[in-house]
């Protein structure tokens, strides 16, 4: 399940949430401080593993 990393636009507060993709689409959640509804997704890291050595 991944996890998406938010930020809120009222209060400028960032918090991550494990969601499915599906849950995702539907873009209903909201902030765990304020409440607000308006959020940005904040994008993430990405790791990649590789089996050759550089």
């Amino acid at each position: 399940m991944p996890t998406y990393v938010y930020r809120c636009a009222k209060c400028g507060a960032t918090f991550k949430r494990d969601e499915t993709i599906s849950e995702h689409e539907a873009a209903k959640t909201r902030c765990p401080k304020c409440g607000g509804k308006k959020l940005a997704t904040v994008p993430g890291r990405v790791f990649t593993v590789t089996s050759r050595k550089s």
